[in-house]
């Protein structure tokens, strides 16, 4: 058995296969490393096109579409011997070398859980891309940034990151390895969530497991980003508004997420105000769905942890908000 899966999620996503498959299977797939695409449900001809141009690549076809997070599930759990998955976008370029240095890192540090390579833009290769970038941070509000981008300002990469691994909060789902073990026994990532932020959620678990998860600046990879919801698009905001406020109710003790994330959303009612000044009314009706929906859905988690998990992450003491619009920084200072 070879260590490492590298499985891309596929649904009806033939031009993104056509464009980055050859670089993906052209260095990725050896002696200790299959490249597999897991598919849900394509009518575009994907599968077709890809066992006849691509034969080395592993096809795992389910007949219908799961979407992002159960559908990495189901493929993760089919693949399950496999030591150590990748979970690779569709959309990212990769070049050679690049997932050795991510697996020899894992296998040399078995306390690490998950672990991400740099994330740099395709269509800007100079500067990080947004989401994930260095690696992922949560403020103490549990508002996700990252080393190499706060909100909306993305750095451009000179090597400010480089030289020895970080430890951070969360890993982008954009190019995520974990130990594939680890990933079944914590429930893999949450369905409920849909999109968006999912990754955030597992890796929460991963710390609260007692593993860690990390940065490794010697693997870099190249991400299109917003192949399916662009920045700014009301839906995209529905689901991380919604989500975030997820995150914080599962993820702490009950009575600390109840009163944090009644926080969030005073705080979050001010970006409403902001969308509403600017004339955006899609986005206002976003937030005001996020927080109506919010509450119906926290009632089907029951289990709480323990401790807060969220206040012992890297990046935790930060205030964002007040550093981004007040102080007006434009980049990480961790």
């Amino acid at each position: 058995m070879k260590k490492l899966a590298v499985i891309i999620l596929n649904w009806n996503g033939i031009n993104l296969l056509k464009q980055f498959i050859p670089s993906a299977a052209g260095h990725t797939c050896g002696e200790e490393a299959d490249l597999i695409v897991a598919d849900n449900g394509s009518t575009d001809g994907s599968v077709e096109w890809l066992k006849e141009n691509w034969p080395q690549v592993v096809c795992l076809e389910f007949g219908r579409n799961y979407g992002f997070a159960e559908g990495y599930n189901r493929a993760i759990e089919h693949f399950r011997d496999y030591p150590y998955t990748l979970l690779l976008n569709s959309d990212v370029e990769v070049g050679e070398g690049w997932w050795q240095p991510l697996l020899r890192f894992m296998e040399g540090n078995p306390d690490v859980g998950a672990c991400q390579p740099k994330i740099r833009s395709w269509r800007r290769p100079d500067y990080f891309e947004y989401a994930g970038a260095a690696g992922g941070l949560l403020d103490r509000l549990a508002y996700p940034y990252c080393r190499g981008r706060l909100f909306d300002k993305v750095e451009k990469d000179e090597g400010q990151y480089d030289g020895a691994v970080a430890d951070i909060a969360w890993a982008s789902g954009a190019a995520l390895m974990v130990d594939t073990a680890l990933y079944l026994r914590l429930g893999g990532l949450d369905t409920r969530f849909f999109a968006h932020m999912e990754e955030i959620d597992l890796c929460c678990r991963i710390h609260a497991a007692g593993r860690r998860v990390c940065f490794v600046p010697d693997s870099a990879v190249f991400h299109v980003g917003g192949a399916s919801l662009a920045q700014g698009d009301p839906q995209k905001t529905y689901l991380n508004f919604r989500n975030n406020l997820l995150l914080i109710h599962k993820n702490l003790p009950e009575k600390t997420g109840r009163r944090r994330t009644f926080v969030r959303r005073l705080v979050d009612t001010a970006a409403l105000m902001m969308f509403l000044v600017k004339g955006d009314f899609g986005n206002v009706k976003a937030v005001w769905r996020a927080h109506r929906d919010f509450p119906k859905m926290a009632r089907e988690y029951r289990d709480f942890p323990a401790y807060d998990v969220l206040r012992s992450l890297p990046g935790s003491g930060r205030r964002i908000l007040l550093d981004r619009y007040l102080f007006l920084s434009k980049k990480d200072k961790d």
